[in-house]
């Protein structure tokens, strides 16, 4: 939806194609999805919805959960996928400065979105940055309110997920807090295909 939520992908290789959305009705009108099909991988980039203030758009967002795990689970029966993007939910405690206040309260922190995510992972797709840093507090999101960033009170919300069948092939996965220009910054993976 124009002015309102979608997504891009730049990239200096042509893919193979270019597919835009899910093929669901539902979830395809705010233009959410996009995946680029190279030779050994999908690339998703995604930006799931939010939940809304007061949780008003909690049950949507379970459904939408559920839709972009059949998605996934779909294009991995073909090749291995890599989908990064802003999934909007601090998945650990470790993923937000402040769990206590905000859990079942805030959206991207409730029980609800956490068991979402959680089925991501238990379907095999690894969360590439606390696969290899389990133990480091890192953000990749900041509110713009009382200065938040600068004090990092933040959330990890920014991920790259990948296939277990590309571990062996990710040399790092970083989150860079110094870039400016957003209430985010980038995430990312370096990884050799080779």
């Amino acid at each position: 939806r124009k002015g309102y939520s979608g997504v891009a992908l730049l990239s200096r290789n042509q893919p193979l194609r270019v597919v835009h959305d899910m093929g669901m009705a539902e979830h395809d009108r705010e233009g959410r999805v996009l995946v680029a099909e190279y030779e050994k991988f999908f690339l998703l980039n995604v930006y799931v919805p939010n939940s809304g203030d007061g949780l008003t758009r909690l049950d949507y967002r379970q459904t939408w959960d559920a839709a972009l795990l059949a998605y996934l689970r779909q294009l991995q029966s073909q090749k291995p996928v890599i989908a990064c993007g802003d999934f909007n939910v601090a998945h650990q405690a470790i993923d937000i400065a402040r769990p206590k206040a905000n859990y079942n309260k805030s959206a991207g922190y409730t029980q609800v979105e956490i068991d979402g995510f959680s089925r991501f992972t238990e379907a095999g797709f690894v969360d590439s940055f606390r696969h290899l840093y389990p133990e480091t507090v890192a953000y990749s999101w900041w509110s713009y309110r009382a200065g938040a960033r600068a004090k990092n009170i933040g959330w990890r919300i920014d991920y790259v997920l990948a296939s277990q069948t590309l571990l062996a092939d990710i040399q790092d996965s970083f989150i860079l807090p110094d870039i400016m220009g957003s209430d985010h910054c980038p995430v990312g993976i370096r990884i050799d295909l080779s």
